[in-house]
């Protein structure tokens, strides 16, 4: 570049004295030479100001099941939103989502990845139980921030242990959601007295997350002897089962007045097709999958399906953040959220904005305080907060909902301050 700027001096300098020979060479008489400053060099362009690095979030999820892809969704929606808005301390957000593959292993691998590899500053994400135990150990090795949007089962904590200080569980523990199905069922039924509830089957997935529930609603709905309680398990559809023949002749002739289930979105329809064929109908049917098929609602045979779960697009009615994040949602992606781990990927991200913010920092210790002080008004229709659960310093959402659907769309049933509709029964004989 200085070699350039040189030649272009010499040229500029010479051109007057090239003049001046062409003219006396004409007869015309010179005109005296002035003393020429020498000409400037070009000011040189200021260099711009290298991009601040990005505030990195390594997530995982199990993208084949709906709650994985639509999680992965929501949180790239919020991200999106946020770099939209300036972003965080003069920093754009980065998310970097690896694939589970409901595998314990593959979880594990996708942690130290994120954290050796890709650098992140906090860790985020998760679904099954089981991936989560295979995790916890490598997230130990760590101590990375992690705000986890899954794992239900009480054995994670368990494993986690009372000094787990740098993980933020959202999701309600297995115990939390099956005693606010307790108060739930007991409300419902001091309000609709012709809904009769004494005998209970929970037909469950054979993993972490079936036996967890399975084992935590024998305690919770039997321990006063109100409920009788009995259950069968199946291997998931998600994890190369389908054929519920089985479990759901034993619920047959248990002739329970509640049946449940517990397993994937993969297992919804193909239940509900063989109970038809079976003429299995009790009084209330519910399934409680940690998320349904995207065009569930579509299918004849989903009305008056009840469920268990955090939020639907009903919660929209009474719930300015839930309408803000629906309508996003669909506008990015032309689709509607099917699952409630949309609106709570959604919310991890937003949690971990607000307190990045609040820190002014994406230091550990600084997050840490931060995050523990956080109170989000949430599109599931409750403000975040945490606070120690039975084992874990930092515990958010402790409650679940009883929904139903009706009509192709999922109406709150229960708690009765959020409800949208009340409650169809029996459910329907085939």
């Amino acid at each position: 570049m200085k070699k350039a700027l040189a030649i272009v001096m010499i040229i500029a300098l010479a051109i007057p004295a090239f003049a001046a020979g062409q003219k006396e060479a004409t007869g015309t008489p010179a005109a005296p030479a002035a003393t020429a400053a020498p000409a400037a060099a070009p000011a040189a362009a200021p260099a711009a100001a290298p991009a601040a690095a990005p505030i990195k979030i390594g997530a995982t999820w199990p993208l084949g099941d709906i709650t994985g892809k639509q999680g992965s969704m929501a949180a790239q929606q919020a991200v999106d939103e946020i770099n939209a808005a300036g972003g965080l301390l003069g920093r754009k957000l980065e998310l970097i989502v690896i694939d589970d593959e409901l595998k314990a292993d593959k979880g594990a691998a996708a942690i130290e990845k994120l954290v050796t590899v890709d650098n992140v500053d906090v860790l985020m994400g998760g679904m099954a139980s089981g991936v989560a135990l295979g995790q916890i150990p490598t997230m130990k090795k760590y101590g990375k921030v992690v705000i986890s949007t899954g794992a239900a089962s009480s054995t994670v904590e368990n494993a986690l242990g009372a000094d787990a200080n740098w993980y933020f569980h959202l999701h309600p523990w297995d115990y939390n959601q099956g005693a606010s199905y307790v108060q739930g069922w007991d409300e419902i039924q001091k309000k609709y007295p012709a809904i009769k509830l004494v005998k209970l089957f929970l037909a469950y997935e054979e993993g972490a997350f079936g036996k967890a529930s399975f084992d935590q609603t024998k305690i919770l709905f039997g321990a006063d002897g109100r409920y009788q309680i009995d259950g069968a398990p199946f291997k998931s559809a998600a994890q190369g089962g389908g054929d519920y023949s089985a479990v759901l002749e034993a619920a047959k002739q248990y002739r329970p007045d509640l049946f449940l289930w517990a397993g994937y979105d993969a297992d919804a329809l193909p239940l509900l097709e063989q109970s038809k064929a079976m003429k299995f109908s009790p009084g209330l049917y519910l399934g409680a999958p940690p998320g349904w098929p995207a065009d569930f609602g579509k299918s004849p045979l989903a009305n008056n399906v009840m469920l268990y779960g955090m939020w639907a697009p009903s919660i929209n009615d009474i719930s300015p953040v839930s309408k803000k994040f629906y309508d996003g949602f669909v506008a990015k992606y032309k689709v509607e959220p099917a699952t409630y781990f949309a609106p709570l990927s959604y919310s991890a991200v937003y949690v971990f904005a607000d307190a990045v913010k609040r820190a002014g920092s994406t230091d550990t210790a600084a997050l840490i305080t931060a995050l523990k002080a956080t109170n989000y008004a949430s599109p599931l229709g409750q403000s975040i907060t945490f606070s120690p659960s039975k084992v874990i310093p930092n515990q958010g959402i402790r409650n679940q909902k009883i929904l139903q659907w009706q009509k192709g769309r999922q109406e709150v049933i229960w708690p009765f301050e959020s409800a949208t509709a009340q409650p169809v029964y029996p459910f329907p004989a085939w």
